[in-house]
């Protein structure tokens, strides 16, 4: 589907935005200019905008409501978090993850069941 689509590349890209400049531990992170780091993630957070509104115009036309699409993004970002987290940063996937992972999924459930 191209709703699901669109917002898993949304993810990847608002992920990356946040979160790319840790890479290294605090003391690289610390040592990157702060104009830098916030120009560098605005420029990707527009490719996030330019993915996220037709994810969400698209998903809504096909009659998904506000609400199953806010609840989808929410499962979707977390998904593209765990595989950001263990890949680029190098941490590790703990027992709390995977329960707060399973807790969102459950309100994926939830939220389409009867739809």
């Amino acid at each position: 589907m191209p709703t699901l689509a669109l917002l898993t590349l949304s993810n990847i890209f608002m992920t990356t935005a946040w979160y790319w400049h840790l890479k290294g531990g605090p003391a690289v992170a610390e040592a990157r200019p702060i104009g830098w780091v916030i120009l560098i993630s605005w420029l990707l957070a527009g490719v996030e905008y330019t993915l996220a509104v037709p994810a969400n115009r698209l998903g809504y036309e096909s009659g998904w409501s506000p609400a199953q699409l806010k609840i989808a993004q929410e499962a979707i970002a977390l998904t593209v978090f765990g595989v950001f987290m263990v890949v680029v940063l190098g941490q590790p996937i703990t027992w709390r993850y995977m329960a707060a992972f399973g807790c969102i999924m459950a309100a994926v459930g939830f939220m389409f069941i009867g739809r």
